[in-house]
């Protein structure tokens, strides 16, 4: 019974450590082994995978003589798979499962990155970076709406009510103690010197709820205490105390709505990470689909630059014999040469940005592929062209706008975050009241010991004095034993104190509760100017993107027209030069303009494909247009097989492709 009762003692407090009392969710971490996992797997650090920058089998399944044939569907997958974008977004996720983990401990919340990234823009003529035809974004990192409602870890806690630490404490505590106190009256101890020693141990278990209440279970020891008093009736002796706190906060810090303010928080903001993580997705499949467009509006541009170069070299050829012949003075042959070289210098300028634009979209599709020398020089083969539909659909304004307000992710962001102010408000208010705590304390105590061996002064029975060692007849035998006999006494409840009461305090004034308020107050109201601004620039922004495109769409037909009539004058041109009834300078001119008609139309059809992709990304459902899944976007592996490469005849690289009105479909 001796050895049980310790045992037990230890045990009862170590139960209320066990994790079913800490209301805190489990996480996902890393599997530890051995005996005592149950005890240190709390202790062990958590390992994150590293980060794996090796590209996803699909761009070289798309290879083939040095030659990537990239259909629009398999630059969407492989961003989906390789972009190093959506790759840092895929992390915001889990830093909110680890806040809400950390919250469920009553911890402070730490901030977790809101920001999306554009993407690059594309290429201009001559260099990387610009705003020339389809310019893809700033490439600038930034933050998405709603998320200003999410207020840090810091402001949640120190701006209000204090939360309480729901993770269960143990403390223990140990100590050799070696004690010399001088006395000056000798008939107390008996001695000038009293020297105490003693083993002290403490222990115990703290948890607080989230009802505001705190609970301390905690036991102290004074092991084989013995003093050289030979006034002591027992030397050495053990004494113990096991005592249980309990403290109820009444007023302030009442209530789990209070309490669990940090946690309800966290969970919005990992709905906010999964919001934020469809955000960038949706930005990055927008700039993959601009920057595929404007690689097929540069090659597009490249071949009229050609097919020009190849009528003004064919145009010096004719010259030449003609001259040869005597039928045209020398000068017209200067003139033909000097506009066979301005079109060489358009054709080297266009290859450039064609070869800078493949760059930029490898980019974004790979995570390491510019490391890859295979990919690197890779040329890049768009296979899809851009449809232009017979007659845009017709849809009211007002329908366009509700669905952008039902899709949105920043919509539904700055909603949660107008929810967060008004859950952190609920500590703030809470902050303004009285602290008002019940508490109860109870304790039991025990002591036992050995009979004092030391000679001195003893009461007989008779009642005379005389000096010699004490017997256990002369000490209360109910106090005789070891640390057994104290275990006994503590639960057998020989020795209960008990303390009950409540303490108020009362801020005079309160300013600093009551500035809180008022500041969290006037943050809300900017939230909501916020919440009405973003849906007012929603508006906005449909309205100016649907006429952007009726005017991209009207501005290509006049194009397309522009440029088939061009045509007709350019070939009538020819034909009178031929039969002498023009000029040189009327083909050149001429042949000028059909140029510019030509590459007018690519640009109003680079301009109708933006306009289309921004209304895409403003209405919000860009990934259902692209059949995008976030699932699959989240793990980084699409199920789809790469399309098959189609059958390309040789030497149809980009150089040699058709004129861009035979490549074109038009409806």
């Amino acid at each position: 019974m001796p050895t049980v009762r310790p045992i037990a003692a230890i045990l009862l407090c170590l139960l209320v450590a066990l994790p079913g009392f800490g209301q805190t969710p489990e996480i996902a971490t890393t599997p530890h082994h051995g005996p005592f996992n149950w005890l240190t797997k709390d202790y062990a650090p958590t390992t994150v995978p590293n980060v794996s920058f090796e590209d996803s089998p699909r761009l070289e399944k798309l290879m083939r003589a040095g030659i990537i044939y990239l259909s629009l569907r398999d630059a969407i997958a492989l961003a989906l798979e390789n972009n190093l974008d959506i790759e840092l977004a895929r992390y915001n996720p889990r830093l909110a499962d680890a806040n809400l983990f950390r919250a469920s401990a009553g911890a402070l919340l730490r901030n977790v990155s809101s920001t999306i990234s554009s993407g690059p823009s594309s290429a201009s003529l001559g260099v990387l970076a610009g705003t020339a035809l389809g310019s893809g974004g700033t490439g600038a990192a930034t933050t998405s709406s709603g998320q200003s409602g999410v207020l840090s870890g810091l402001n949640v806690q120190l701006a209000g009510t204090a939360i309480p630490n729901l993770d269960p404490t143990l403390f223990l505590q140990g100590e050799l103690v070696h004690n010399t106190t001088i006395e000056t009256a000798t008939n107390i101890t008996g001695t000038n010197f009293l020297v105490t020693q003693f083993t002290g141990t403490t222990y115990g278990v703290q948890q607080g709820f989230l009802t505001g209440t705190n609970v301390t279970l905690g036991m102290s020891n004074q092991l084989g205490l013995s003093q050289n008093s030979p006034f002591a009736q027992f030397n050495p002796f053990t004494q113990a105390s096991l005592s249980l706190n309990i403290q109820q906060n009444l007023l302030q810090g009442f209530r789990p709505s209070i309490n669990n303010r940090s946690i309800r928080v966290a969970r919005n903001q990992r709905h906010i990470s999964d919001l934020t993580f469809k955000n960038q997705v949706m930005a990055t499949v927008a700039n993959v689909v601009n920057l595929y467009w404007d690689l097929v509006a540069f090659d597009d541009s490249l071949k009229v630059k050609q097919q020009t170069l190849a009528l003004d070299t064919k145009l010096y050829e004719d010259n030449k014999r003609r001259s040869e012949l005597g039928a045209i003075a020398p000068i017209d042959i200067i003139q033909a040469e000097a506009e066979m070289k301005a079109a060489q210098q358009d054709v080297t300028t266009a290859e450039s940005q064609v070869e800078q634009q493949e760059m930029i979209l490898k980019g974004v599709l790979t995570r390491n592929g510019l490391n890859n020398l295979a990919i690197a020089t890779a040329r890049m083969v768009p296979t899809d062209r851009i449809e232009v539909p017979a007659q845009e659909p017709v849809r009211p304004v007002q329908d366009l706008i509700s669905e952008a307000m039902g899709s949105r992710p920043d919509v539904e962001q700055s909603r949660v975050g107008l929810e967060d102010s008004r859950i952190t408000t609920l500590g703030i208010k809470d902050a303004m009241l009285p602290q008002l705590a019940a508490f109860l304390n109870m304790s039991n105590s025990g002591v036992a010991g050995q009979v004092n061996g030391v000679v001195a002064p003893i009461q007989n029975p008779d009642g005379s004095t005389s000096l010699r060692q004490r017997t256990a007849a002369d000490v209360n035998s109910f106090f005789l034993g070891g640390y057994g006999s104290v275990l006994g006494q503590i639960f057998g409840r020989n020795f209960p104190n008990y303390t009950a009461g409540v303490q108020l305090t009362i801020p005079l004034r309160n300013r600093a509760a009551r500035a809180d308020l008022i500041t969290d107050q006037l943050n809300y109201r900017q939230q909501q100017i916020q919440d009405r601004q973003l849906a007012n620039s929603i508006r906005v922004s449909v309205m100016n993107a649907w006429v952007a495109l009726q005017q991209a769409r009207s501005a290509y037909n006049t194009s397309v027209e522009a440029r088939r009539l061009q045509d007709q004058t350019f070939a009538g041109t020819r034909r009178k030069y031929e039969l002498g009834t023009a000029t040189i300078l009327d083909v050149v001119i001429t042949q000028r303009d059909d140029t510019t008609r030509q590459l007018a139309e690519v640009d109003a059809l680079a301009q109708y494909t933006r306009a289309r992709t921004n209304l895409q990304g403003i209405l919000g459902h860009i990934l259902q247009d692209y059949d995008v899944s976030v699932e699959e976007a989240a793990k980084g592996a699409v199920t789809r097989a790469p399309d098959p490469i189609p059958a390309v005849p040789p030497g149809a690289a980009v150089i040699q492709a058709p004129p861009v009105w035979n490549g074109i479909k038009q409806n």
